[in-house]
Protein backbone atom coordinates (compact mmCIF):
# COMPACT_ATOMS: atom_id res chain seq x y z
CA UNK A 1 0.00 0.00 0.00
CA UNK A 2 1.18 3.49 -0.77
CA UNK A 3 2.03 5.70 2.16
CA UNK A 4 0.44 9.05 1.41
CA UNK A 5 -1.38 11.81 3.22
CA UNK A 6 -5.09 11.10 3.49
CA UNK A 7 -8.41 12.40 4.90
CA UNK A 8 -12.13 12.13 4.41
CA UNK A 9 -12.74 15.80 4.13
CA UNK A 10 -12.45 16.30 0.44
CA UNK A 11 -13.12 19.91 -0.36
CA UNK A 12 -10.21 19.97 -2.84
CA UNK A 13 -9.65 17.06 -5.18
CA UNK A 14 -9.52 17.59 -8.87
CA UNK A 15 -7.68 19.68 -11.38
CA UNK A 16 -9.36 21.09 -14.46
CA UNK A 17 -10.31 24.51 -15.85
CA UNK A 18 -10.74 27.72 -13.87
CA UNK A 19 -14.21 29.12 -13.25
CA UNK A 20 -13.47 32.27 -15.17
CA UNK A 21 -14.68 30.90 -18.50
CA UNK A 22 -11.29 31.39 -20.08
CA UNK A 23 -9.92 28.54 -22.31
CA UNK A 24 -11.31 24.99 -22.08
CA UNK A 25 -9.60 22.48 -19.73
CA UNK A 26 -7.43 20.82 -22.37
CA UNK A 27 -5.82 24.12 -23.34
CA UNK A 28 -5.34 25.56 -19.86
CA UNK A 29 -2.05 23.77 -19.25
CA UNK A 30 -0.49 26.22 -16.80
CA UNK A 31 -3.46 26.16 -14.43
CA UNK A 32 -3.70 22.39 -14.76
CA UNK A 33 -0.08 22.00 -13.71
CA UNK A 34 -0.52 24.33 -10.75
CA UNK A 35 -3.56 22.45 -9.52
CA UNK A 36 -1.87 19.09 -9.87
CA UNK A 37 1.10 20.37 -7.87
CA UNK A 38 -1.31 21.07 -4.99
CA UNK A 39 -2.34 17.43 -5.11
CA UNK A 40 1.24 16.24 -5.29
CA UNK A 41 0.48 14.79 -8.72
CA UNK A 42 2.41 14.89 -11.98
CA UNK A 43 0.32 13.49 -14.78
CA UNK A 44 2.89 14.19 -17.49
CA UNK A 45 5.81 12.22 -16.14
CA UNK A 46 6.71 8.94 -17.78
CA UNK A 47 6.91 5.79 -15.63
CA UNK A 48 10.22 4.71 -14.20
CA UNK A 49 11.29 1.97 -16.56
CA UNK A 50 14.18 1.03 -14.29
CA UNK A 51 12.09 0.09 -11.24
CA UNK A 52 12.10 -3.56 -10.25
CA UNK A 53 8.58 -4.98 -9.82
CA UNK A 54 7.82 -7.09 -6.74
CA UNK A 55 7.89 -10.82 -7.55
CA UNK A 56 4.55 -12.10 -8.79
CA UNK A 57 3.18 -8.70 -9.78
CA UNK A 58 2.41 -7.04 -13.07
CA UNK A 59 0.98 -3.77 -14.36
CA UNK A 60 -2.64 -4.18 -15.44
CA UNK A 61 -5.28 -1.87 -16.84
CA UNK A 62 -7.76 -0.95 -14.08
CA UNK A 63 -10.63 -3.21 -13.21
CA UNK A 64 -12.22 -0.21 -11.52
CA UNK A 65 -12.04 3.53 -12.23
CA UNK A 66 -13.14 6.42 -10.05
CA UNK A 67 -14.63 8.59 -12.80
CA UNK A 68 -15.42 11.70 -10.75
CA UNK A 69 -16.83 14.08 -9.92
CA UNK A 70 -14.40 17.01 -9.68
CA UNK A 71 -14.53 18.48 -6.19
CA UNK A 72 -16.55 15.50 -5.01
CA UNK A 73 -13.89 13.71 -2.98
CA UNK A 74 -12.15 11.44 -5.46
CA UNK A 75 -8.73 11.76 -3.82
CA UNK A 76 -10.08 10.98 -0.37
CA UNK A 77 -12.02 8.00 -1.71
CA UNK A 78 -8.96 6.62 -3.48
CA UNK A 79 -6.75 7.02 -0.42
CA UNK A 80 -9.28 5.36 1.84
CA UNK A 81 -9.67 2.42 -0.52
CA UNK A 82 -5.89 2.10 -0.53
CA UNK A 83 -6.21 0.78 3.01
CA UNK A 84 -7.65 -2.42 1.60
CA UNK A 85 -4.99 -5.10 0.95
CA UNK A 86 -6.79 -6.27 -2.20
CA UNK A 87 -6.61 -2.86 -3.87
CA UNK A 88 -3.69 -1.30 -5.73
CA UNK A 89 -4.13 2.37 -6.59
CA UNK A 90 -2.52 4.53 -9.25
CA UNK A 91 -0.74 7.48 -7.66
CA UNK A 92 -1.47 9.91 -10.49
CA UNK A 93 -4.46 11.32 -12.27
CA UNK A 94 -3.71 9.90 -15.70
CA UNK A 95 -6.31 11.79 -17.77
CA UNK A 96 -6.05 9.08 -20.41
CA UNK A 97 -9.67 8.91 -21.54
CA UNK A 98 -10.46 12.63 -21.41
CA UNK A 99 -7.29 14.22 -22.85
CA UNK A 100 -6.71 13.53 -26.53
CA UNK A 101 -2.98 14.15 -26.20
CA UNK A 102 -2.76 11.25 -23.74
CA UNK A 103 -5.27 8.96 -25.41
CA UNK A 104 -3.31 8.89 -28.67
CA UNK A 105 -0.34 7.45 -26.74
CA UNK A 106 -2.22 4.17 -26.60
CA UNK A 107 -3.34 1.58 -24.08
CA UNK A 108 0.18 0.32 -23.34
CA UNK A 109 1.22 3.81 -22.25
CA UNK A 110 -1.84 3.87 -20.00
CA UNK A 111 -0.99 0.46 -18.56
CA UNK A 112 2.58 1.59 -17.88
CA UNK A 113 1.25 4.21 -15.45
CA UNK A 114 -0.62 1.67 -13.36
CA UNK A 115 0.84 0.22 -10.14
CA UNK A 116 2.29 -3.27 -9.95
CA UNK A 117 -0.36 -5.56 -8.49
CA UNK A 118 -0.88 -9.19 -7.52
CA UNK A 119 -3.54 -11.36 -9.15
CA UNK A 120 -5.85 -11.05 -6.15
CA UNK A 121 -5.74 -7.24 -6.24
CA UNK A 122 -7.98 -4.79 -8.05
CA UNK A 123 -6.18 -1.94 -9.81
CA UNK A 124 -7.93 1.42 -9.44
CA UNK A 125 -7.18 4.79 -10.99
CA UNK A 126 -9.07 8.03 -10.50
CA UNK A 127 -9.45 10.97 -12.83
CA UNK A 128 -12.25 13.39 -11.88
CA UNK A 129 -12.47 14.81 -15.39
CA UNK A 130 -13.84 11.56 -16.80
CA UNK A 131 -17.39 12.09 -15.57
CA UNK A 132 -17.93 15.31 -17.51
CA UNK A 133 -15.91 14.25 -20.56
CA UNK A 134 -17.76 13.74 -23.83
CA UNK A 135 -15.34 11.01 -24.98
CA UNK A 136 -14.54 9.11 -21.76
CA UNK A 137 -17.61 6.83 -21.57
CA UNK A 138 -17.13 5.40 -25.05
CA UNK A 139 -13.37 5.12 -24.68
CA UNK A 140 -13.54 3.32 -21.34
CA UNK A 141 -16.20 1.00 -22.71
CA UNK A 142 -13.90 0.23 -25.62
CA UNK A 143 -11.15 -0.80 -23.22
CA UNK A 144 -13.33 -2.89 -20.91
CA UNK A 145 -17.11 -3.08 -21.35
CA UNK A 146 -17.54 -4.96 -18.04
CA UNK A 147 -15.48 -2.57 -15.88
CA UNK A 148 -16.87 -1.34 -12.57
CA UNK A 149 -17.06 2.42 -12.08
CA UNK A 150 -17.10 4.50 -8.91
CA UNK A 151 -18.74 7.92 -8.95
CA UNK A 152 -18.56 10.11 -5.85
CA UNK A 153 -21.02 12.99 -5.74
CA UNK A 154 -21.95 15.74 -3.32
CA UNK A 155 -24.57 18.45 -3.18
CA UNK A 156 -24.20 20.21 -6.57
CA UNK A 157 -24.31 23.71 -5.08
CA UNK A 158 -21.61 22.85 -2.55
CA UNK A 159 -19.58 21.38 -5.41
CA UNK A 160 -19.84 24.63 -7.39
CA UNK A 161 -18.64 26.68 -4.42
CA UNK A 162 -15.79 24.25 -3.76
CA UNK A 163 -14.82 24.38 -7.43
CA UNK A 164 -14.64 28.16 -7.24
CA UNK A 165 -12.69 28.03 -3.96
CA UNK A 166 -9.94 25.83 -5.39
CA UNK A 167 -9.28 28.10 -8.34
CA UNK A 168 -9.63 31.22 -6.18
CA UNK A 169 -6.79 30.15 -3.89
CA UNK A 170 -4.66 28.96 -6.79
CA UNK A 171 -4.97 32.34 -8.45
CA UNK A 172 -4.19 34.17 -5.21
CA UNK A 173 -1.07 32.09 -4.66
CA UNK A 174 0.09 32.88 -8.18
CA UNK A 175 -0.67 36.59 -7.88
CA UNK A 176 -3.44 36.51 -10.47
CA UNK A 177 -6.62 38.59 -10.35
CA UNK A 178 -9.68 37.02 -8.72
CA UNK A 179 -13.38 37.69 -8.87
CA UNK A 180 -15.93 37.29 -6.08
CA UNK A 181 -18.15 34.25 -6.35
CA UNK A 182 -21.28 36.29 -7.02
CA UNK A 183 -19.50 38.19 -9.81
CA UNK A 184 -18.96 34.93 -11.70
CA UNK A 185 -22.19 33.10 -10.89
CA UNK A 186 -24.47 36.06 -11.66
CA UNK A 187 -24.38 37.83 -15.04
CA UNK A 188 -26.74 40.70 -15.85
CA UNK A 189 -28.85 39.84 -12.83
CA UNK A 190 -29.39 36.21 -13.82
CA UNK A 191 -27.67 32.93 -13.00
CA UNK A 192 -24.70 32.35 -15.29
CA UNK A 193 -25.56 28.81 -16.33
CA UNK A 194 -22.65 28.77 -18.78
CA UNK A 195 -20.19 28.96 -15.89
CA UNK A 196 -18.17 25.75 -16.14
CA UNK A 197 -18.51 24.93 -12.45
CA UNK A 198 -22.30 24.99 -12.79
CA UNK A 199 -22.14 22.86 -15.93
CA UNK A 200 -20.09 20.25 -14.06
CA UNK A 201 -22.83 19.97 -11.42
CA UNK A 202 -25.51 18.94 -13.92
CA UNK A 203 -25.20 15.33 -12.91
CA UNK A 204 -28.17 14.16 -14.96
CA UNK A 205 -26.69 15.53 -18.19
CA UNK A 206 -23.40 13.72 -17.69
CA UNK A 207 -24.92 10.52 -16.32
CA UNK A 208 -27.05 10.18 -19.43
CA UNK A 209 -23.90 9.73 -21.51
CA UNK A 210 -22.52 7.03 -19.20
CA UNK A 211 -25.75 5.07 -19.25
CA UNK A 212 -25.53 4.84 -23.04
CA UNK A 213 -22.46 2.62 -22.61
CA UNK A 214 -22.76 1.04 -19.16
CA UNK A 215 -25.50 -0.64 -17.18
CA UNK A 216 -26.45 1.12 -13.98
CA UNK A 217 -25.35 -2.02 -12.12
CA UNK A 218 -21.77 -1.24 -13.20
CA UNK A 219 -21.78 2.21 -11.62
CA UNK A 220 -21.67 2.63 -7.86
CA UNK A 221 -22.45 6.09 -6.52
CA UNK A 222 -20.65 7.12 -3.36
CA UNK A 223 -22.45 9.76 -1.30
CA UNK A 224 -19.76 12.35 -0.70
CA UNK A 225 -21.76 14.15 1.98
CA UNK A 226 -22.14 10.91 3.95
CA UNK A 227 -18.48 10.08 3.47
CA UNK A 228 -17.58 13.20 5.48
CA UNK A 229 -19.69 12.15 8.46
CA UNK A 230 -19.47 8.36 8.46
CA UNK A 231 -16.73 7.18 6.10
CA UNK A 232 -16.96 3.53 7.08
CA UNK A 233 -20.59 3.30 5.92
CA UNK A 234 -19.73 4.35 2.37
CA UNK A 235 -16.55 2.30 2.17
CA UNK A 236 -18.31 -0.89 3.21
CA UNK A 237 -20.76 -0.34 0.34
CA UNK A 238 -17.82 -0.02 -2.04
CA UNK A 239 -16.28 -3.23 -0.70
CA UNK A 240 -19.52 -5.06 -1.44
CA UNK A 241 -19.82 -3.51 -4.90
CA UNK A 242 -16.30 -4.65 -5.76
CA UNK A 243 -16.87 -8.09 -4.22
CA UNK A 244 -14.01 -7.56 -1.80
CA UNK A 245 -13.68 -9.18 1.63
CA UNK A 246 -14.44 -6.64 4.38
CA UNK A 247 -11.11 -5.29 5.56
CA UNK A 248 -11.78 -1.61 6.26
CA UNK A 249 -12.89 -1.06 9.85
CA UNK A 250 -13.86 1.81 12.14
CA UNK A 251 -10.43 1.87 13.80
CA UNK A 252 -8.99 3.00 10.45
CA UNK A 253 -10.52 6.42 11.02
CA UNK A 254 -10.09 9.05 13.68
CA UNK A 255 -11.41 12.57 14.00
CA UNK A 256 -8.71 15.21 13.97
CA UNK A 257 -9.91 17.99 16.27
CA UNK A 258 -7.36 20.47 14.94
CA UNK A 259 -8.26 19.99 11.29
CA UNK A 260 -11.93 19.43 11.98
CA UNK A 261 -12.35 16.28 9.90
CA UNK A 262 -11.54 12.59 9.85
CA UNK A 263 -8.12 11.24 8.99
CA UNK A 264 -6.88 7.70 8.42
CA UNK A 265 -4.99 5.31 10.63
CA UNK A 266 -3.38 2.30 8.96
CA UNK A 267 -0.05 0.49 8.77
CA UNK A 268 0.78 1.97 12.16
CA UNK A 269 0.55 5.50 10.80
CA UNK A 270 -1.89 8.36 11.20
CA UNK A 271 -2.21 10.55 8.15
CA UNK A 272 -4.27 13.35 6.69
CA UNK A 273 -4.35 15.08 3.35
CA UNK A 274 -2.29 18.10 2.41
CA UNK A 275 -2.96 21.28 4.38
CA UNK A 276 -4.57 22.81 1.27
CA UNK A 277 -7.51 20.47 1.85
CA UNK A 278 -10.51 21.86 3.64
CA UNK A 279 -9.95 25.50 2.77
CA UNK A 280 -12.82 27.70 3.97
CA UNK A 281 -15.50 28.51 1.44
CA UNK A 282 -16.57 32.10 0.85
CA UNK A 283 -19.76 33.33 2.48
CA UNK A 284 -22.26 33.34 -0.36
CA UNK A 285 -25.19 35.71 -0.64
CA UNK A 286 -28.39 33.95 0.44
CA UNK A 287 -30.28 35.06 -2.68
CA UNK A 288 -27.56 33.63 -4.92
CA UNK A 289 -27.62 30.38 -2.97
CA UNK A 290 -31.36 30.07 -3.47
CA UNK A 291 -30.94 30.70 -7.20
CA UNK A 292 -28.47 27.84 -7.37
CA UNK A 293 -30.69 25.53 -5.31
CA UNK A 294 -33.64 26.32 -7.55
CA UNK A 295 -31.68 25.76 -10.74
CA UNK A 296 -30.33 22.39 -9.66
CA UNK A 297 -33.59 21.11 -8.18
CA UNK A 298 -35.04 19.88 -11.47
CA UNK A 299 -31.72 18.40 -12.58
CA UNK A 300 -31.34 16.62 -9.25
CA UNK A 301 -34.82 15.13 -9.52
CA UNK A 302 -34.08 13.82 -12.98
CA UNK A 303 -30.80 12.35 -11.75
CA UNK A 304 -32.54 10.58 -8.86
CA UNK A 305 -34.89 8.91 -11.33
CA UNK A 306 -32.03 7.85 -13.59
CA UNK A 307 -30.08 6.13 -10.79
CA UNK A 308 -33.05 4.93 -8.70
CA UNK A 309 -31.58 6.64 -5.69
CA UNK A 310 -32.06 9.95 -3.90
CA UNK A 311 -29.69 12.14 -1.91
CA UNK A 312 -30.03 14.77 0.78
CA UNK A 313 -29.24 17.70 -1.52
CA UNK A 314 -30.90 21.11 -1.58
Amino acid sequence: MAVRLVSVFFLLTQCQAAPFDYPPPTNNCVLEALQMDVEGINTTSEPNSFSTPPPGTTRRTPQTIIIGVRKGGTRALLEMLDIHPNIAVAATEVHFFDWDENYIKGIEWYRSLMPYSFENQITIEKTPGYFTSLQAPERIHGMNSSIKLLLILRDPTERVISDYTQVYYNRLENHKPVQPFEGIVIKNGALNTKYKAIQRSLYDVHMERWLKYFNLSQIHIVDGNTLIKTPLTELQKVERFLNLPPRIVSSNFYFNQTKGFYCIRSDGRERCLHESKGRPHPVVNATVLEQLYSYFREHNGRFYQMVNQSFDWH
